[in-house]
């Protein structure tokens, strides 16, 4: 049985008074570790078990790291996660709530990633956050979903970290025959690297993660996510933190539901950015969820 739920599919009608457009929820906020990342983790820890690997080892600056801490824990197999400094308290005890090891390194997701290679031995399944195409075909499960579900759309909204949801989504979509439908990718400033790629023409690393978002903060996207924009009708659209952070406490009002601004940056193409939409009729948007925020940790940004 795979690790991942089949999550809601919801018409929002607060989002689609807000955009002037029919707006459908993708609601992976659901999953059991809190965001989407279980599918393809799931799956990538499912393979490497049945391939005999009795350890795992990730990087993460959060979310990534909770679904390979619950994927072992459902899968009986150890496992070991590298964070950086900047990583919040919460989401340490997050990933140690699912019973796996936390390891601090570094001042960025990079030097974590670094260390937890050289930790790799015969016996260990290294499980990326969002470059492994284990991992896009366990998040095209997303789009599966909504066409088994037999709810047309002609836009999907997603926000972009390392671009691994991006890849899935876009699997899904070719998979499934539509692949010519817009993606409309939705990073914060100061994590914005797959628009600053998109711009340079080609994939570029930004000097530093200055957003809150930090869940977004891959300073450099996946090859095969910048790959998409080069062949497939992707639209890049760029929030400011604030937008993000106001964006989830409204989806809190809405929805009920807390999500991190990670998240909050691909609804606040909705609520704040609707003229971005204005060509399509009915949008699905991926709530990507996110567990590393909270309810005082969303009420501290929008004081700040």
């Amino acid at each position: 049985m795979a690790l991942h739920l089949e999550t809601p599919l919801l018409e929002s009608r607060p989002l689609s008074q807000a955009s002037g457009r029919a707006i459908w929820l993708k609601m992976d906020a659901l999953q059991p570790p809190g965001s989407f990342k279980i599918r393809g983790i799931g799956a990538a820890c499912e393979h490497h078990a049945r391939s005999g690997k009795r350890r795992f080892i990730s990087s993460s600056g959060g979310n990534a790291g909770i679904a390979v801490a619950y994927a072992g824990r459902r899968l009986s197999i150890p496992v070991s996660v590298f964070v950086p400094e900047t990583t919040t308290e919460r989401a340490k005890s997050l990933i140690r709530q699912e019973g796996a090891e936390v390891f601090v390194h570094g001042t960025s997701w990079q030097e974590a990633n670094e260390r937890a290679l050289e930790a790799v031995d015969v016996e260990t399944a290294f499980i990326h956050p969002f470059d492994d195409p284990i991992l896009w075909t366990g998040h095209a499960t997303i789009i599966d979903e909504v066409v088994k579900a037999a709810v047309p759309f002609d836009a999907v909204v997603l926000s972009v970290g390392g671009g691994g949801l991006l890849s899935g989504v876009a699997e899904g979509l070719a998979r499934n025959g539509l692949q010519d439908i817009p993606l409309i990718a939705a990073e914060t400033e100061g994590a914005a690297s797959l628009a600053a790629s998109v711009k340079a023409g080609r994939r570029v690393e930004l000097p530093a993660i200055t957003s809150i978002a930090t869940s977004l903060g891959a300073r450099k996207v996946c090859q095969r996510a910048f790959d998409i924009t080069q062949t497939l009708p992707v639209d890049c659209v760029v929030v400011d933190d604030r937008a993000a952070v106001n964006a989830c406490t409204r989806f809190l009002d809405d929805h009920r539901v807390v999500v991190e601004p990670a998240c909050g940056a691909a609804l606040a193409v909705a609520y704040a950015h609707a003229d971005r939409l204005a060509r399509f009729e009915r949008i699905l948007i991926v709530v990507c969820g996110g567990a590393t925020a909270s309810l005082a940790q969303l009420q501290a940004w929008q004081a700040s």
